[in-house]
């Protein structure tokens, strides 16, 4: 049958399961847009107040639901407004397609009005990025994009598609997307080798990141430390892969992760890493990081062995079906003593709260999101020191319930990817953390939260100042607050009912629950107001550079 470009955009989606965009309209995208109402029954379009709020929503959607999130946005600054949410995706291994507008292609390159070589810009922020010239070679390209996206260590990839192509007609021939190939693992010796040092370990641990969650290897991952008897330390995007109620789970692994975490890194003689980076945040000092223990490196990414920490034996294939392996045939061990050591580890140095005259602490907040949450629950956060409160004191008890800008750290991504989980997982509950400086940058997108009646709740920890900047201030700059305090005067209540919201404000511990019930009471999206000290702190911490003999554990 002939189809025109747009709605052959709109078939490929069709046939790579996707029901739900997100995106913004604009001149050269019209003819996809005109083909999205045609299509409307089929494809569910969320438009967005921005075009990075549609991206991250993409993010979050992906992240929440395993499925490749899509993205539709117009030429110039349509398409670049997508930029940090495409390198968001990228660094935390998001499957993700944007496909982007652009001019006709006989005034490309002609500095012609809205036009910008995307695919150019974001070439190293991307699996790939294609310029679609010839309506032919446009389904192949969206085929093309959907299996990168999936393939091997996932990610974003772009497509760029002039407007007279989604105009032309051509000859579409529907076809059913290839099955998924089972992927190999590297070799036999590899694997013995890993399976030689497991079984005759002492002390091992597992730290566990976000590829064991990306290749859906949490059960995989539970058996596997349930067999060998072996602690679990999660970095911030490996958080869920292990319930937080295991007996085994150690928690959160890096600068404000646990003394207990720390300790165990540095006195293990094991460290099997799964679907882990070695990142800054983790490994402060890489030459010292485990330096006395043997590593072992899992992951599907050669490129990321060796990159940062030097091991001793890696095993390069899909997290799943190397921990299926190394199931069947390590043996069934028991590390009593080493996990009493353990808690005794948990009992010291742990950060009690500050006392801080008459404010609440967000501690008071996260422990009620624990509380009032089911297990399948999704909390999305921006990042400042709320995000790593919820990674020290939030119960992530299943695998894509915690979404969270790990590498990118990316202030304004919760919001969209609020609401992309929400649209994503319509029968779970979404709670959005994030503070005062994250949440004005995209707060513009309480508009989308109205207009889809999406029942998030977002906490907004205000302590009026930029909290995690201002901490680094207080330790490594002498207190000296440069532009940290802005003494914004933004009523985050009346600013959600400037959006039609029901906005609380929460300022007392002994009014907690009574404000949660009513705000889980509405049945639609709610703010409220936590109002904490400027003076709070994220605590303990290990300072960059550092290792755990050096943390701080009270300011």
């Amino acid at each position: 049958m002939q189809l025109t470009g747009a709605e052959i955009i709109c078939e490929c989606l069709i046939e790579q399961g996707v029901d739900t965009v997100f995106g913004y309209p604009g001149g050269a995208a019209l003819n996809t847009y005109d083909a999205l109402y045609k299509y409307s029954d089929k494809i569910k379009h969320i438009l967005t107040a921005h075009e990075q709020g549609a991206a991250h929503a993409a993010d979050g959607y992906a992240r929440a639901t395993g499925k490749v999130g899509v993205c539709i946005t117009t030429s110039g600054p349509g398409a670049t407004n997508t930029v940090t949410g495409i390198a968001t995706a990228n660094i935390d291994s998001i499957p993700m397609v944007v496909i982007t507008g652009n001019v006709n292609t006989s005034l490309l390159g002609r500095d012609s009005f809205q036009e910008v070589d995307i695919v150019d810009i974001v070439k190293p922020i991307t699996k790939g990025s294609y310029l679609v010239k010839r309506i032919e070679d446009l389904a192949p390209a969206i085929r093309t994009a959907f299996a990168l996206a999936t393939d091997g260590r996932k990610g974003p990839v772009l497509i760029d598609v002039p407007k007279d192509i989604t105009a032309q007609l051509t000859d579409y021939k529907p076809l059913t997307p290839p099955e998924k190939a089972s992927r190999e693992v590297s070799g036999a010796e590899d694997i013995a080798k890993a399976v030689e040092l497991i079984n005759n370990a002492k002390f091992p641990i597992i730290y566990a990141g976000g590829g064991v969650i990306s290749a859906d290897a949490s059960p995989e991952l539970i058996e596997f430390a349930e067999k060998i008897d072996a602690p679990v330390c999660c970095s911030l995007m490996g958080l869920g892969c292990i319930p937080a109620t295991h007996r085994l789970n150690m928690g959160n692994l890096g600068m404000h992760g646990t003394y207990a975490t720390g300790m165990a890194t540095e006195k293990c003689d094991l460290i099997i890493a799964c679907g882990a980076r070695f990142s800054d945040r983790v490994a402060g000092d890489p030459k010292k990081f485990g330096s006395q223990a043997t590593i072992i490196h899992i992951d599907i990414d050669k490129n990321e062995i060796d990159k940062n920490v030097k091991t001793d034996n890696h095993i390069v294939g899909d997290m799943k079906a190397v921990l299926e392996i190394l199931n069947n045939h390590v043996e069934k061990q028991n590390h009593t003593q080493w996990l009493v050591q353990l808690e005794i580890w948990k009992g010291e140095h742990v950060a009690h709260r500050e006392k801080l005259g008459d404010y609440m602490s967000a501690l008071d907040v996260l422990l009620m999101i624990n509380k009032k949450k089911a297990p399948e629950d999704i909390i999305a956060t921006d990042v400042g020191q709320h995000q790593m409160w919820v990674a020290q004191y939030s119960e992530i008890e299943r695998p894509r319930t915690l979404l969270t800008s790990g590498g990118m750290g990316t202030m304004g991504f919760g919001m969209g990817a609020a609401i992309g989980a929400q649209c994503g997982m319509p029968k779970r509950r979404v709670f959005l953390v994030t503070g005062d400086g994250s949440f004005h940058m995209n707060l513009n997108e309480l508009v989308t939260l109205k207009s889809y009646n999406l029942p998030v709740i977002v906490l907004v920890f205000n302590n009026q100042v930029l909290g995690m900047v201002r901490q680094w201030q207080k330790l490594f700059y002498g207190s000296r607050f440069s532009q940290t305090d802005p003494k914004r005067a933004t009523d985050f209540v009346k600013v959600a009912e400037a959006f039609g919201i029901p906005g609380f404000r929460l300022d007392k511990a002994e009014d907690v629950e009574e404000v949660f019930d009513k705000a889980l009471g509405l049945g639609g999206p709610a703010v409220i107001d936590c109002v904490i000290s400027p003076d709070a702190n994220v605590l303990p911490m290990i300072p960059p550079g550092k290792t755990v003999n050096e943390i701080v554990t009270e300011m």
